[in-house]
């Protein structure tokens, strides 16, 4: 049977209006997915995978020789890959300027914004990428140098930093806390997710147990027995067990065991020192401290003599408050609370080769490391990070009523954590 010519005809003319009609919706549907974003991606990234590993030829003088944090030099942040993207820009409108493009392509360029990375959340652009064993040898190599940069460095000076391991007191060895089982020495500093290491250590050592039984969950262990210092074996209480040959146990050990600790931006952490100890109901820190901060700087000449009836009246001391008798104290030297005490008076980085430096910033990755490393990641995990945790971004919001000539006095009380650790200056809150 055949069809009439006319007929034929109609059923092609039929087919062309639908096959257009189909390609129209997908260039609309991929312009709406990707659109110019895409065609400037395509460039940024290559460019960004190209720049990542840069070529020694391209790096000058000065960045060969500078001495820059791991977290400076790898090009794993959004600022670092924002800096990228708006350099590929740059070049790309130099190149074609200088090769004599028209007008009207110049125009193109001044009209197209540098893009941003907001406009690529859909992108996996590799920022939160896990990283490698390669690269966290090397972060883990940076942080040492640079304390043994800082501690070698006879242009700064600190209390303690050219004092022998020998000299410490012993009163000041009582944050180093033994594993003999699996030859670990851990140095704890609050407000730097001590308690679920102090955890782990119990799990690990099994030392503490419950109704005869070791515990195997750090998560089960309650806060009054993980924080009790008698449940915790420290370099301290070698001088009871060795005499006086207990430094030279502390030596021994000290050379053969893995030491760790976890470190913390110093006035993040100060944040979270108040927020946890006065924002809170604390007796003891509202008896110890508070009380005294209210009256010398609160004008509460008689401030309740508890802390129940203190925050039922509404009666807090400020972060103010907070600040200037840390000012006050350092002044006069007297000594800290551990809370809020330098890092570097609590862990003696200058007297004691840590193997493993940790840090808040990076907790879970470097928790997780730093189990494997001990090979104990089958026996006890880090327990999941607290939601509640203090936000570094909220630094400028906390210290937006601090004087400025008190944060610089701030910033020179705690200058050397921030140098011995690889923080860098906070230049955002010690200028105008």
């Amino acid at each position: 049977m055949h069809l009439p010519k006319m007929h034929i005809s109609r059923v092609f003319q039929i087919y062309g209006i639908m096959a257009s009609v189909l390609m129209i919706l997908l260039i609309i549907v991929y312009w709406d997915n990707v659109g110019t974003a895409h065609l400037y991606l395509h460039t940024a990234i290559s460019k960004i995978q190209a720049t990542h590993l840069r070529s020694m030829t391209k790096l000058n003088h000065d960045q060969l020789n500078s001495k820059k944090t791991v977290e400076e030099r790898m090009p794993s942040s959004e600022a670092d890959i924002q800096n990228d993207l708006e350099l590929t820009y740059v070049e790309n409108k130099n190149r074609y300027q200088g090769e004599g493009e028209s007008h009207e392509m110049e125009q193109t360029f001044n009209a197209i914004s540098v893009p941003s990375l907001e406009k690529f959340q859909g992108f996996n652009l590799g920022i939160n990428a896990p990283k490698s064993k390669s690269e966290l040898e090397w972060i883990q190599n940076e942080r040492k140098q640079k304390i043994k940069d800082v501690c070698a460095d006879s242009s700064i000076m600190f209390s303690g930093k050219n004092r022998s391991f020998e000299d410490i007191p012993n009163n000041e060895l009582n944050h180093l806390i033994v594993d003999d089982r699996h030859g670990i020495i851990y140095c704890f500093v609050p407000k730097v997710a001590c308690s679920n290491w102090k955890r782990i250590m119990i799990v690990l050592s099994a030392r503490i147990t419950k109704q005869g039984t070791p515990y195997h969950d750090p998560l089960e262990i309650p806060m009054g027995v993980v924080h009790s210092l008698p449940n915790h074996y420290t370099l301290y209480n070698f001088r009871k067990r060795y005499g006086e040959f207990s430094k030279h146990v502390m030596n021994i050990k000290l050379k053969k065991y893995t030491k760790f600790l976890f470190v913390r931006e110093p006035f993040v952490r100060l944040i979270s020192a108040f927020r946890n100890k006065f924002e809170k109901k604390n007796q003891f820190f509202y008896h110890a401290y508070a009380r005294g901060m209210l009256k010398l700087y609160a004008n509460y000449s008689d401030p309740p003599p508890s802390v129940d009836e203190a925050f039922s009246a509404g009666i807090k001391p400020t972060f103010s408050n907070f600040i200037q008798y840390l000012l006050d104290s350092g002044m006069k030297d007297r000594p800290f609370d551990d809370h809020w005490r330098q890092i570097h008076r609590l862990c003696h980085p200058c007297q004691i080769n840590y193997d493993f430096i940790g840090k808040l910033e990076s907790l879970d990755e470097d928790a997780s490391y730093l189990l494997k490393l001990l090979n104990v990641e089958k026996l006890v995990q880090f327990p999941p990070s607290l939601q509640n945790r203090t936000d570094s971004n909220w630094e400028e919001d906390w210290f937006s009523k601090i004087p400025l000539a008190w944060r610089k006095k701030l910033y020179e009380l705690y200058k050397h954590d921030f140098l011995v650790f690889g923080y860098p200056k906070p230049t955002n809150l010690l200028s105008d």
